[in-house]
């Protein structure tokens, strides 16, 4: 299928300072579809930020990012559905004493694990996460939230989220419309152009027309003129 990138094309030109960074979650452990997402990091010059659970850590994880420009963000706890009954799936819409010590145990995992590649940034699963915490998420440590859609306010954190997401998920759990993922990053792009741009994936759950599109939408953006971000920010 031929895809027109025309419009994200033209919203790129016209943005003063274009950039656009790729967030990829629930990683835990190294896989083959871990290795592919970072070769096409790697041969795509595209700096990817992993959200890895801490509770659910393996081994093998650490070693697979030696020698690659990934960093580390941390994602929840355990990803476990929290919520009640009748309710959106949220690990961190609860704000209770159990909560506040699992943000700062997965501070400390990931720190430990991955050093100077972790930056201090929160990735709530299922993209939720109850106001209440983000005082105790400043006071674990953390410098951001990121989360999906427009610019949120999160003081006294930074938020950098992500816009587009290319898996159907209540669906066949394949590619979206490309065309439609299309608008929504030139949307999001005329909208708030001085904020980066912000691909979300998830390899472990990549067919062949995901990764298809992935590859693309980044050699798109780069060659549009878009530059590669990262949103690390000292602790």
């Amino acid at each position: 299928m031929k895809i027109d990138w025309s419009p994200l094309r033209h919203a790129i030109k016209h943005a003063e300072n274009p950039r656009f960074w790729w967030r990829d979650d629930d990683a835990v452990a190294q896989t083959n579809a871990l290795d592919q997402m970072l070769r096409l990091s790697e041969t795509l010059h595209s700096p990817v930020q992993i959200a890895v659970i801490p509770g659910l850590l393996e081994p093998s994880l650490a070693p697979a990012l030696d020698g690659t420009t990934a960093r580390v963000l941390v994602h929840g706890w355990t990803h476990t559905n929290h919520a009640p009954d009748g309710e959106k799936n949220a690990e961190f819409r609860r704000s209770d004493t159990a909560a506040i010590d699992e943000l700062s145990q997965g501070m400390n995992i990931l720190a430990t694990n991955f050093g100077g590649r972790l930056d201090p940034g929160f990735v709530p699963p299922w993209n939720r996460v109850s106001p209440a915490l983000y005082t105790p998420l400043a006071d674990a440590g953390y410098r951001a939230i990121s989360t999906y859609g427009p610019v949120c306010k999160t003081e006294p954190l930074d938020c950098y989220n992500t816009h587009v997401d290319p898996i159907m998920w209540r669906g066949h759990r394949s590619l979206v419309d490309p065309e439609t993922l299309i608008a929504t990053a030139a949307t999001q792009l005329t909208n708030e152009p001085d904020t980066p741009l912000g691909l979300l994936t998830h390899h472990l759950v990549h067919d062949p027309a995901i990764w298809a599109f992935t590859d693309q939408f980044i050699q798109e953006v780069s060659a549009a003129g878009a530059q590669p971000w990262t949103w690390r920010t000292e602790p």
